[in-house]
């Protein structure tokens, strides 16, 4: 996916605990996971919906006077 090999994952866990500690770390997963999900969900989102929702904004801000 990235071309990493074993050592250079290693080295980013390793740099990773060093900067936020071990008891940091399954948080900041735990955020990151909460961060994909809703990613996933916008971008499943239909087309429609995002759009009816984009000139329902624009037409709130006055963009088409």
């Amino acid at each position: 996916m990235f071309n990493l090999g074993w050592t250079e994952v290693v080295l980013v866990i390793g740099v990773a605990v060093l900067i936020f500690g071990p008891k940091k770390i399954p948080e900041l997963g735990s955020a990151l996971g909460k961060t994909l999900r809703g990613f996933k969900e916008e971008m499943s989102q239909t087309p429609d919906d995002a759009a009816i929702d984009t000139y329902e904004d624009a037409e709130d801000a006055d963009v088409y006077r």
